[in-house]
């Protein structure tokens, strides 16, 4: 069964050489409820709106199994939150989703799947590689979706993840950006 394995929000701002000058990249987990509104998990922030966040980047999902892979493929642990995603899954495969799809989180949140992650200069800093992390997480196949909210409420980690529909036209995550 699908579930929600975290909901992540901001710990802190950190300074960034990048043109806005700080990144919320550095999310948590948080105990408990968390409401989810249509620009996405309340207490959460995003620096740099214009790449990050709005209402068709809500929010930012990633499954347990693709940090699985990466800290095989590191060396390390690969925290809940620690990718700046809002929503650590398990047992979905988030990069074979479509544009379009739209998943139950819990008994009320619907979400929508609108595009995937696209590796940024902040995220290479972030994992302390600016020389090769952008091409080799976007190499990977496995960039995780951003969400739009459809329908909101409150979500908690354990919550069932339920895919309520698939596009036949769109393209997978995975696939988006590739000839």
């Amino acid at each position: 069964m699908p579930e929600l394995v975290a909901i992540c929000v901001v710990r802190t701002l950190h300074p960034d050489p990048g043109q806005v000058g700080i990144t919320a990249i550095d999310k948590v987990p948080v105990d408990g409820p968390v409401r989810i509104g249509p620009y996405g998990a309340y207490a959460d922030v995003q620096a740099d709106r214009k790449h990050h966040g709005g209402l068709d980047k809500a929010l930012y999902a990633y499954a347990q199994e693709d940090a699985d892979f990466w800290a095989a493929e590191l060396g390390r642990e690969i925290p809940p939150g620690f990718f700046g995603e809002n929503l650590r899954t398990v047992g979905i495969e988030v990069n074979a989703a479509h544009i379009g799809e739209r998943w139950q989180i819990g008994e009320r949140v619907i979400v929508e799947v609108t595009s995937p992650r696209i590796p940024c200069k902040t995220f290479a800093r972030w994992m302390d590689d600016e020389d090769a992390w952008i091409k080799r997480f976007a190499d990977a196949r496995r960039p995780g979706p951003y969400l739009r909210v459809i329908k909101r409420g409150e979500i908690k980690s354990g919550d069932e993840i339920t895919v309520l529909s698939t596009p036949d036209d769109t393209r997978a995550i995975r696939d988006v950006g590739r000839g």
